[in-house]
């Protein structure tokens, strides 16, 4: 899946495969994680969000199954 870099604190990249809704998200600390079942609008909030990192941990963290992946 091909991510997008993102300015952020806490997030260096993020990507969306929509066929699947599995959002990609790779850490400042080079973990990848795939978080599922997520809706394209999640995505959309997420990457248009001022701050990346609250917007992971107010909407997607704790809601979708997720899997660290690297």
């Amino acid at each position: 899946m091909e991510r997008e870099r993102v300015q952020s604190s806490n997030v260096y990249s993020i990507g969306y495969d929509p066929a699947s809704s599995i959002l990609e998200v790779e850490f400042n600390d080079g973990s990848i994680y795939h978080y599922f079942d997520v809706p394209s609008n999640e995505h959309s909030g997420l990457m248009s969000a001022a701050s990346k990192g609250s917007y992971m941990h107010s909407n997607i963290k704790g809601r979708y199954r997720y899997q660290r992946v690297s």
